[in-house]
């Protein structure tokens, strides 16, 4: 009897370990998606460059004014990233100085490995140029920048043949050909030491771009793909004539040859009500199951205006062999972007998704940005509180003021923060602010016994800038509730003392203001909070107790 017991006993025990596993299964079926959706990075996340390490892949992304910069995401399946840090996280790594200008500052990174070290290159516009920063560990803190003598131009790239020497790409002309046509650009090569940033021999011009005409050839990125050399990069500018197109080469010093395929993916041809456009400087990255995948740039509208400005987009990648040489087929079949389609063959991994509302009580989060670089301590977090002093820069001048934000990831979505401040004087504001540029942004202040919703307003990059007072309300409680629900291209601001009770403040405003269409550069919509002394000095702190950002 004892043995059949234990039979009994251990078959039972299998049944559930069937069970459980039938019923693991069956779940990881329903949880694991067979498609993806893009853009895999929504909102301000433009110039994407990838590299990939074992298994687990890093991306890096332009951030232009905004401080820290070089955001840095990690992925093991290419679709869910989660951001683990920032390559210039540090006051001290560089400075954006004061006048930097609206949508200068950091331009088009690459990042890559080797040999147990990362590689960030980029370029500092408005600045000394060209840079490389290094790290054994992404997730941690990156060297300070190791500036590049005469390296000319932008969107600088890192190539390492087989033999370990490694080599510069960047857009730019070194023979003073640059009024042959309007627009022309081009790619140009050197050997570099990278740990030392030293260029190393002669410099030699690949390309001007695939065609006598070609526009703005930039964003290069150098492969050696079946032993042929394969340089991608953009052309057309980033807007609507953008486009990625390769080159290729049986020797490493060219001639470069321009692919019968160019250009090998873009939407131009698609006129500007294809809903996904201005697809553009793109990078590339083979799996460990040996599949290639591209990540590039491309733009959404909503009611016919672009206010996410470049978001990441992913495209599967055949390399195929062709008269031209090695010629990769963007979405095999399509040839497009698309919104959704399979996801790569590697093990779904979902991250943690960004809470709703943040609390204050731990230190700011990743997402976090500063203008420019903060050259004093102007805020901290207290008893839940964050806090933010009082200073005499504001959101309409090329300075760094007292405005934490974060990137708007959606066409519809509503954010709040409570505020606690008070002052008696005319000049001493707080509130919330929704900011494309110095010219383009809207604030809802509180201030001397009432509350403002004002309207800066630039229609292009060289104008006077006009701040229109849209609405103004009596108000003399010590702390209010700032509300904005965005709908495309409408905004509803609003106030109360509680989320249950709040009052509108203005009519609906026009969120085009801070589309691409009027605002226009190269950065994004951010949304935070700000205090401002309004160019007076102040001993005033504004508290700020929840900042809440949701998906509509």
């Amino acid at each position: 009897m004892k043995t059949d017991g234990k039979i009994s006993i251990m078959a039972l025990k299998l049944i559930k370990l069937f069970l459980c596993t039938f019923v693991y299964l069956n779940v990881a079926a329903q949880t694991t998606p067979t498609n993806f959706k893009n853009p895999i990075l929504s909102g301000f996340y433009p110039d994407p460059s990838i590299c990939r390490v074992g298994d687990t892949y890093y991306m890096v992304n332009s951030s232009f004014e905004w401080f820290p910069g070089l955001p840095i995401h990690e992925s093991k399946d290419l679709v869910n990233w989660k951001q683990i840090g920032h390559g210039l996280s540090r006051p001290t790594q560089i400075n954006y100085k004061d006048g930097l200008r609206n949508s200068n500052g950091i331009f088009a990174p690459t990042i890559r490995y080797h040999k147990g070290t990362f590689y960030i290159i980029t370029t500092m516009v408005g600045q000394k140029g060209n840079f490389i920063i290094t790290t054994k560990d992404p997730t941690g803190s990156w060297s300070d920048p190791i500036w590049i003598k005469d390296a000319p131009g932008i969107d600088p790239s890192l190539f390492w043949d087989d033999d370990g020497r490694c080599y510069y790409t960047g857009a730019g002309l070194i023979d003073n050909s640059n009024n042959d046509w309007p627009g022309k650009n081009g790619i140009w090569m050197q050997e570099i030491n990278p740990d030392k940033g030293e260029l190393i021999g002669e410099k030699k011009q690949l390309t001007y771009g695939h065609a006598s005409n070609a526009r703005w050839a930039e964003g290069p990125h150098l492969f050696k793909i079946d032993n042929e050399y394969v340089l991608l990069i953009g052309e057309g500018g980033t807007g609507e004539y953008h486009s990625v197109t390769i080159f290729n080469s049986k020797n490493l010093w060219g001639p470069y040859i321009p692919n019968h395929a160019n250009p090998v993916i873009t939407h131009r041809h698609l006129g500007t009500s294809y809903p996904i456009g201005q697809t553009g400087h793109a990078d590339l990255v083979q799996t460990q199951n040996g599949e290639w995948w591209s990540v590039m740039l491309a733009k959404r509208k909503v009611d016919g205006y672009i206010t996410l400005a470049r978001e990441t987009f992913l495209a599967k990648v055949e390399m195929t062999k062709q008269e031209s040489g090695i010629t990769p087929i963007f979405n095999p079949g399509k040839g497009l972007l698309q919104f959704e389609q399979k996801r790569p063959e590697l093990p779904w991994t979902p991250v943690d998704k960004m809470p709703k509302q943040e609390n204050f009580d731990h230190e700011l989060g990743l997402e976090w940005n500063f203008l420019r670089t903060p050259k004093t301590s102007w805020h901290k977090i207290e008893n839940g509180f964050l806090e933010l002093k009082l200073r005499p820069q504001t959101v309409q001048e090329l300075k760094n003021p007292s405005f934490i934000a974060r990137r708007t990831k959606h066409h519809n979505y509503q954010a709040a923060t409570k505020i606690h401040f008070k002052s008696r004087k005319e000049h001493e504001k707080a509130g919330l602010v929704v900011y494309r540029r110095t010219g383009n942004n809207f604030q809802l202040l509180k201030q001397k016994k009432q509350l403002v919703l004002i309207k800066s307003y630039q229609n292009d990059s060289t104008g006077a800038i006009d701040l229109i007072e849209i609405a103004k309300v009596p108000y003399t409680g010590d702390s209010v509730i700032f509300h904005v629900e965005v709908e495309g291209i409408k905004a509803q601001f609003s106030y109360g003392d509680s989320m249950n009770s709040l009052k509108p403040i203005g009519e609906i405003q026009d969120y085009s203001i801070l589309s691409d269409e009027v605002a226009k550069k190269f950065n994004g919509v951010y949304i935070g909070m700000y205090a401002t002394s309004s160019g007076k000095k102040s001993n005033k702190v504004a508290k700020m107790d929840w900042f809440l950002y949701d998906e509509q």
